[in-house]
């Protein structure tokens, strides 16, 4: 199995890029739910993922319920500025999916609803409203990958 990042509608090339490397780097799957503010063969998408590309492992998907009817059984992590419990609260397990949303307007109201109970945030000062997409996406998934001890990664 691997961990799983969902990128719900994004904007911003060299954050998906950027995204992709690190999903390459760690086994990561990346799931990318249109539309998309950008096209696949965007020149700042494939540089920010280098030579990466081909060790990614992708998929495409028209809708986040499209992402949820494909895994139904899929324990959904949703990161957002709105929630109470830090990402540090849970408890992390091989097959998780990690969704964030885009990158001007987060998640929408019904994608949160939707995952009330398993919101997480990231600590950070009040000055701040949030970090970069690309940032979060690696901090997260490196914790939860620091929880399963780092599968197959040396």
């Amino acid at each position: 199995m691997a961990l799983h990042i969902v990128l719900v509608e994004p904007e911003i090339p060299a954050n998906t890029g950027n995204i992709s490397r690190t999903c390459a780097a760690t086994g990561t799957h990346l799931h990318l739910v249109r539309p998309l503010g950008f096209r696949t063969d965007d020149a700042a998408l494939k540089r920010a993922g280098l030579d990466y590309w081909p060790a990614v492992h992708i998929e495409y998907h028209d809708s986040f319920q499209e992402v949820r009817q494909m895994y139904p059984e899929g324990r959904f992590f949703y990161a957002t500025t709105k929630a109470d419990k830090r990402y540090t609260d849970y408890s992390f397990r091989d097959g998780d999916f990690l969704v964030f949303g885009k990158e001007t307007k987060g998640l929408s109201p019904e994608i949160l609803e939707q995952g009330k109970d398993s919101l997480m945030r990231m600590p950070m000062s009040g000055d701040v409203r949030s970090l970069n997409l690309s940032n979060s996406a690696a901090i997260i998934v490196y914790e939860a990958l620091r929880q399963l001890d780092f599968p197959g990664l040396t």
